[in-house]
């Protein structure tokens, strides 16, 4: 059983994955501005994070692709949802809120700048860059964090220990007003 693609296949393959990522994107962007309770709303946030690194990977560009994955999936949803736990927001009261004519007038004025912003870029002409860009793999940019910029890599490495020390210690004091 020969299990070969044609060469004549392969561009209809490639739109159909890139399609198929858009739809995932768009509707986890739908999911997260459309849903009634918040924790479906960060699902939904994950969901178009997963979508848009799943775009950069198909781009060839792993290294953002996976920066994607563990910035924004792993660091930012955990921090929302961390954040949602705390709050502990009464949902029932935030279900019961109504938009009236908010969302109807919001999906007009999105409508529109994409309207504007699509025909924009496609009339436009679009100049070659100057000068080639150099694709950056995961090695240079390695290379670079711990050569060149190796001491802003360590000063953002501080900052980031103290941020997660001090909602370490926001969540503690949080729960021992809690228990009084």
């Amino acid at each position: 059983m020969n299990l070969s693609i044609s060469p004549e296949a392969v561009p209809l393959i490639r739109e159909g994955i890139f399609v198929g990522l858009i739809i995932v994107t768009v509707f986890g962007a739908l999911l997260a501005t459309l849903a009634k309770r918040m924790t479906r709303a960060v699902l939904g946030l994950v969901v178009c994070f997963l979508g848009i690194a799943g775009i950069y990977y198909f781009l060839n560009s792993p290294f953002v692709a996976l920066m994607q994955l563990l910035i924004y999936v792993g660091a930012v949803a955990v921090t929302i949802c961390f954040a949602i736990m705390l709050a502990e927001p009464d949902e029932r009261k935030l279900a019961a809120k109504t938009p009236g004519m908010a969302g109807p007038l919001a999906v007009l004025l999105g409508a529109t700048v994409t309207w504007v912003l699509a025909g924009t870029a496609i009339k436009a002409e679009w100049m070659a860059p100057a000068v080639k860009i150099n694709e950056g793999s995961v090695k240079d940019v390695g290379v670079s964090l711990l050569t060149t910029y190796s001491m802003v890599f360590e000063l953002v490495s501080i900052v980031l220990l103290i941020a997660i020390l001090g909602s370490l210690v926001i969540a503690r004091s949080g729960r021992d007003k809690a228990e009084c």
